[in-house]
């Protein structure tokens, strides 16, 4: 598009629940921009925005994916993100560099978990909101429901603002209200106090012009007074050339949004967005927030400290990309073969310290250990691993010094065995995978006092060390505390370090079933030695053995992680929900209506019956709930579960 201007551009993010026709539409938006020859579809796998194999195996969205639209001399770039939970980390990068974002609504569905989550999303950052109800071609449907449902469930703000011709399997066309005027009152009213010009002339009587009609609707869309529903129905390409017109005459471009201060004529690029190409390598998509950025322009990577050299500029389109010289301040590109920068780094010019952060992404839930099928596997896994990170930094690497495992961290066991799939598909090497192994602790509950002697004689030098060890419980998370109260020599100052080592050492391998000791006090306070047999070691073994006897004796017990929950669910599953924590040692802490259909309940439940979570909560909720998880604190395992876990762990089977 010749000379296009910031004031031109619209950068909208698509957000819905999985499977409310949200891909449909962007796909509908592409082909009725002129995008695209033939209308894409999900079914068919042709749709230009779900390209990869696991999307369209899946027929759904696993990642974000942006289709420029160009309509009346704009250029709309539309930002679709996954519905699934496990993929809204796209979802959050998306809304990030988008200046307004749709929420898409099943008119056969209403309102679902992942429209709730999308518009308490939009809520926390005031970001400009409409909403459309798409699929009006379904039998038993109808927009005028829908909207009322809309309204009730998140405020008179939501007004429809467009005609619908004909209802359900009737549907025959849409029209845009607020380009005649012909808008209910209420909604004319709601535009009348985005505007105190406008008011006044609504207070005193007087019709308001279309135009004003259009220009306080801006308003309002612009400060969230207004919530504009629009309706469309993907499949029979039905709204989406009114669509296209709301977008350009009503939604924000950049120049109408708060944008961060960037110093006149500095480059200030931020990369939202990595995907690992393995043909053509990394592609790191990027909005540029200052000067118009160029090919072969050389860039400073503020977050790494590094230089980096952009030889070409590419507009994203889809799975495709198209070289451009240039790429202008509210628009988006890609830049490909980034030597350092990773997701939501800043890119700008030499020496610059501005950084445009501010991406708050959901915490893992699910985690799978990984292990390489062969030896050339082996060779390429950490890199692998470590290129799909970057490409989606929802997933988390964690190298588990407790168990020994590589573990792959992310947001729902969909998340996790999909990337294990795109790692095999891009970069050809094979992991197997196994639930990890829970890192349980030991610890002690009671307090003793032992002596051990390490004694050997084998000819010539011998060995000597004597110990004599208290240990008690020490408070939580203080690991292994070690003094000592040794007086008049008896065991040498020199030794006292290696009694020290000797415990901490033991206390790495464990007592009871091999797990680290933690949260015990350990006091040396006496002993013995000898003048020509006594060694550093000698009293090192002494210090160890002597505090795995003192374990022993002080009743050990096993300490499991707990897990920190909240879980969103449909009231009408939350007896379910709340029957199946109890069955996995769960405490609730407590249920909480949060409106629209929706329960959210806190409780603490042990990590070792939460690995399978996620699955069995879709299962409960017919993939309408969600949950968090975070580590909270470690306590004592029930006696008959302990026993369980010892002697899995006595008989090295894997836990």
């Amino acid at each position: 598009m010749a000379d296009l201007q910031t004031s031109q551009i619209r950068n909208v993010a698509f957000a819905a629940h999985n499977g409310a026709g949200k891909t449909s539409l962007a796909d509908a938006l592409f082909f009725t921009a002129g995008g695209a020859t033939r209308q894409g579809r999900v079914d068919d796998r042709t749709s230009v925005s779900d390209f990869e194999p696991e999307e369209q195996r899946r027929g759904s969205s696993v990642q974000l994916a942006v289709l420029p639209c160009s309509w009346k001399d704009h250029r709309i770039n539309v930002l679709d993100t996954p519905g699934y939970p496990d993929f809204r980390g796209d979802m959050v990068s998306a809304i990030r560099v988008a200046d307004s974002v749709i929420i898409v609504v099943s008119a056969a569905s209403g309102i679902e978990v992942g429209a709730q989550q999308a518009w308490n999303y939009t809520q926390d950052l005031g970001i400009p909101t409409a909403i459309v109800v798409s699929k009006l071609d379904r039998e038993n449907t109808s927009f005028t429901q829908r909207c009322a449902e809309i309204a009730g469930a998140w405020g008179r703000q939501c007004v429809a603002v467009q005609k619908i011709n004909g209802e359900a399997a009737s549907l025959s066309g849409v029209s845009n209200d607020f380009e005649t005027g012909g808008l209910d009152e209420s909604v004319i009213e709601a535009i009348a106090e985005a505007d105190d010009d406008l008011m006044l002339k609504y207070l005193e009587g007087e019709a308001l012009s279309p135009n004003e009609v259009s220009t306080g609707l801006k308003a309002g869309i612009l400060s969230r007074s207004i919530i504009p529903i629009f309706g469309t129905s993907a499949f029979a390409n039905i709204g989406s050339a009114e669509l296209l017109d709301a977008i350009v005459s009503l939604f924000p471009s950049p120049d109408d949004v708060e944008a961060p201060e960037i110093p006149e004529g500095a480059q200030a690029n931020f990369v939202f967005k990595t995907s690992a190409d393995p043909f053509v390598g990394k592609l790191s998509y990027f909005r540029v927030y200052g000067e118009t950025l160029r090919s072969n322009t050389p860039l400073w990577n503020a977050n790494k400290g590094e230089n980096e050299r952009v030889a070409q500029v590419y507009q994203p389109l889809g799975k495709e990309t198209a070289s451009v010289d240039s790429v202008i301040r509210g628009d988006i590109g890609v830049i490909s073969r980034l030597a350092h920068t990773q997701t939501f780094d800043t890119l700008g010019d030499k020496g610059s310290e501005l950084k445009l952060g501010g991406v708050s992404l959901p915490s893992p839930v699910f985690a799978l250990a990984v292990t390489p099928n062969s030896q050339a596997d082996l060779d390429k896994m950490a890199d692998s691993l470590t290129r799909m990170t970057e490409e989606d930094p929802t997933l988390e690497i964690e190298r588990n010094a407790d168990t020994s495992e590589t573990v792959l961290h992310g947001l729902g066991d969909i998340h996790v065995d999909l990337a294990i799939e795109r790692i095999a598909r891009k970069f050809g090497v094979h992991l197997n995978t196994a639930l990890p192994s829970i890192p349980y602790r030991e610890t002690v509950v009671g307090q003793t006092s032992v002596s051990y002697k390490h004694k050997k004689q084998s000819g010539g030098r011998g060995q000597y060390g004597h110990v004599v060890l208290q240990v008690s419980p020490a408070g939580a998370g203080e690991g292994i505390t070690f003094g000592s109260k040794v007086v008049g020599g008896n065991v040498p100052k020199d030794y006292i370090p290696a009694v020290e080592k000797g415990v901490r050492n033991a206390a790495i391998g464990g007592v009871v079933a091999g797990f680290p000791v933690v949260d015990v006090a350990v006091v040396l306070t006496d002993g013995s030695s000898h003048s020509v047999d006594s060694s550093g070691m000698a009293f090192e073994i002494a210090g160890s053995m002597g505090f795995r006897q003192a374990v022993r004796d002080a009743n050990p017990t096993l300490l499991e992680p707990i897990l920190k929950l909240k879980i969103l669910t449909p009231d009408n599953c939350a007896g379910d929900v709340m029957g199946d924590l109890n069955g996995r040692r769960a405490r609730i802490g407590g249920m909480e209506p949060k409106g629209n259909g929706l329960t959210e309940i806190t409780a603490e439940a042990p990590a070792s019956m939460m690995q399978r979570y996620a699955a069995d909560l879709r299962s409960l909720t017919q993939a309408r709930g969600d949950f968090s998880a975070v580590m909270d604190h470690y306590e004592p395992v029930p006696p008959q579960d302990a026993r369980r876990v010892i002697a899995a762990r006595q008989s090295g089977e894997e836990e």
